[in-house]
């Protein structure tokens, strides 16, 4: 017995030992330290991690051996140096094997939900692009969208690297690849794309404590937001009162309390009223503000046509909506945004009169069917547009849905979280395309802006590195005269943080929006621009025109006013032939009126008769300037800008 014990003794003594050695001999590393990464080229490199303390690290790299030793905490960090671009390589981390790296051009892609917009929400638009789509030299680390108030995170939870092809392609930022296509078919070298973007936030939300220090109200809502059992009961208590609101809808709504349900095929709607769609809820003829509003119409559908799956384009549905088609459920859409593309199976569509019903659900504001959409059903060659007149019954009218704090945009949440982990990746430089939710509150944007591009500098410890912002888009109804813009102001923030911090570029994107929609589809061209901006300030392409026309000066000439412009490229024009549009001229009382303008060499003529000491000018100064027309001989248009406190003579 007493033999028996020294030996379980020993057995025991020798177990901790192996746990002992299995523990110390661990190593983390993190996320985007993984197969298949994108390492910056020509410039030193960090591989960094955690171990327990004092740790022995080796990285062996490319016929080399690197080492170093964990700090007390655990931490460790190798610098490499800087390597040209190639791959695939392999790299060993103690025992962690690492395959498949490129040495090339890493991007962090970065804003809301332009920047975040997947290419499997352009399917059709870029249909050919996603099908032929292979390229071992594009990846992308798609990094989750978390929030953090507390700290500053060390890692993310989950991710890694993803070469494009057809399949892959559709989890991608449609900029970002667009972005990377460009610049590697100009300079075949490896482009590694890291994504951070999520819809809907502000600059606010992306930016860290240090570079909200000159924002204390930012600061004290971040701080309050810290607190995890103030958050959660926030949302506990919102999310209860939301799910009550669309208890009381779905239990009122007569569509759905009917015996013979309102998408039901046989439901005979022949004495509901008829109105056009696409178009709103007006309260004056629908007599509903937010609630459940249903609607059906019957088509004739060939033979042919059957026994084939086919896509339902009901164009952009304000706010949520389910689809029914003979009544079966073919899609169903929670918020207004996205474009309303729905496959219809095979066995949906009949010979003869089929129903198709939309149940529409309004949650604040006015809701219904935005126009200049398509609406459509499309069977392989054969379309049948669905414009029109359409049936429509009240199903329930309620008061709009509770107000909603969304947590994940509050300040410092996305930078904890989404950005500090990547501080240590090195990269080339960074793109930014976000604004719109600061349009309401653009007044700080440019000291927002140029704060965050400082602070992510220094957190990277490279103070200038390059930096490209993608100018807002045209957005929203024209009007017929010169007046205030929100969207307008925010893009001159932009404009004037360009002009005044060192190595950023920005693109200008005023004629590649739609006026319907805050996503517009076209994101190859503004990708393109984005590449040229980089080739010019990132790649030194002296001979590459890589901007529009930007505003530099003013000069009052007697009744007019002279403008002056940098980017002029080969000579400014206009993009139609027309005279120039959109300029708008001022006196001392800052009444904007329409102005006449032309082009002399690379100079612009502003004036208006009625205005005989004009004081100031403005130009594509709108929402949506559809028509502004300056642009440079190499075909990239002007910024729209204002010269309202500028005085020279």
């Amino acid at each position: 017995m007493r033999r028996l014990k020294i030996t379980l003794c020993f057995f025991a003594v020798c177990l901790l030992e192996l746990f002992s050695i299995s523990v110390k001999a661990e190593i983390k590393l993190p996320r985007l330290i993984g197969n298949g990464m994108v390492l910056q080229r020509n410039i030193p490199l960090n591989i960094w991690g955690w171990a327990t303390p004092s740790e022995n690290i080796r990285v062996v790299f490319l016929g080399k051996i690197y080492e170093s030793k964990a700090d007390s905490l655990g931490n460790w960090l190798i610098k490499l140096p800087a390597i040209k671009a190639g791959g695939p390589y392999k790299m060993k981390v103690n025992s962690i094997e690492i395959d498949n790296i490129l040495i090339g051009d890493v991007w962090l892609c970065s804003g809301q939900s332009n920047m975040e917009y997947p290419m499997s929400r352009l399917t059709d638009k870029y249909a050919d692009v996603i099908a032929h789509c292979s390229n071992n030299n594009i990846r992308q680390f798609k990094i989750p969208t978390i929030y953090n108030f507390s700290k500053p995170l060390v890692d993310y939870p989950s991710g890694k690297w993803i070469t494009v092809n057809s399949q892959s392609i559709l989890d991608y930022s449609a900029i970002a690849y667009f972005f990377a296509e460009e610049l590697y078919q100009k300079y075949h070298v490896p482009i590694g794309i890291i994504n951070a973007s999520l819809g809907g936030s502000p600059i606010e939300a992306w930016m860290s404590v240090d570079a909200l220090k000159y924002f204390p109200k930012d600061l004290d809502e971040a701080k309050k937001f810290a607190d995890t059992s103030f958050v959660k009961k926030l949302q506990e208590d919102e999310q209860k009162a939301i799910l009550s609101w669309y208890f009381l809808m779905n239990k009122k709504d007569k569509g759905l309390q009917s015996k013979h349900r309102w998408k039901n095929t046989d439901f005979d709607d022949s004495s509901w009223p008829t109105t056009k769609i696409p178009g709103f809820l007006t309260y004056k003829k629908f007599k509903m503000s937010n609630g459940a509003m249903w609607f059906r119409r019957t088509i004739e559908i060939d033979k042919s046509m059957c026994n084939k799956r086919a896509h339902l384009l009901m164009g952009r549905i304000v706010d949520a909506d389910s689809v029914f088609i003979n009544g079966c459920c073919v899609g169903t859409t929670s918020y207004q945004y996205p474009q309303r593309n729905y496959h219809v199976p095979a066995n949906i569509l009949k010979p003869g009169k089929n129903t198709i019903v939309v149940r529409l659900i309004s949650n604040i504001g006015i809701g219904g069917f935005v126009p200049d959409k398509p609406y459509k059903l499309i069977v392989d060659q054969d379309t049948i547009n669905l414009a029109g007149t359409w049936h429509y019954q009240l199903g329930c009218e309620m008061p709009p849905t509770p107000g909603q704090t969304f947590v994940r945009w509050k300040a410092t949440g996305l930078y904890n979280a989404m950005i500090a982990p990547s501080n240590y990746y090195r990269i080339k430089g960074a793109v930014w395309y976000q604004g719109e939710s600061n349009t309401g509150n653009y007044k700080d944007y440019q000291k927002l802006l140029t704060n965050l591009i400082n602070d992510w500098r220094i957190k990277r410890g490279h103070e200038k590195f390059p930096f490209i912002i993608a100018q807002l888009p045209n957005f929203m109804s024209q009007k017929d005269q010169p007046s205030e813009s929100v969207w307008a102001s925010l893009r001159f923030e932009q404009l004037e943080t360009y002009k005044t911090l060192d190595n950023t570029a920005m693109t200008v994107n005023i004629d590649l929006g739609e006026w319907n929609d805050i996503h517009p589809q076209n994101k190859l061209d503004v990708s393109k621009r984005l590449a040229l901006a980089a080739e010019k300030l990132v790649y030194g392409d002296k001979k590459v025109v890589a901007s529009g026309p930007i505003f530099q000066s003013m000069k009052i000439k007697g009744t007019k006013i002279e403008l002056s412009f940098s980017h002029c490229g080969s000579g400014l024009t206009t993009n139609d032939g027309k005279a120039l549009n959109y300029f708008a001229i001022s006196g001392a009382n800052k009444k904007f009126v329409w102005a006449k303008a032309e082009i002399r060499k690379n100079k612009i003529f502003v004036w208006n008769d009625k205005i005989k000491n004009p004081v100031a000018v403005r130009y594509a100064w709108a929402d949506n300037p559809d028509g502004a027309n300056l642009y440079n001989k190499e075909g990239l248009p002007a910024s729209p800008f204002k010269t309202d406190t500028i005085y020279i003579k």
